[in-house]
């Protein structure tokens, strides 16, 4: 990790641990001399193993796909 990274843990408004990492980008496009450097900050969020670690979110992503190409097959047969 870069030396002058600075690192923050927080807890977020879903009560889960979050860690903001503010450090420095270092970029080199073809065709130019040095690099660019820009500020990034990088947002880590950790999921409690109870919610399952996002399969709970992925599951329910996929129950809704799941439903609205039903609700789609339905209507276009109805026609």
């Amino acid at each position: 990790m870069n030396e002058q990274a600075k690192e923050n843990d927080t807890m977020n408004a879903q009560d889960t641990m979050e860690r903001k990492v503010e450090t420095m980008d270092y970029r080199s496009s073809a065709g130019k001399q040095g690099q660019e450097e820009r500020n990034v900050k990088v947002i880590h969020q950790s999921h409690s193993k109870s919610d399952g670690g996002g399969v709970g979110l992925l599951a329910s992503a996929i129950a809704t796909v799941s439903s609205t190409i039903q609700a789609s097959k339905d209507a276009i047969s109805k026609k």
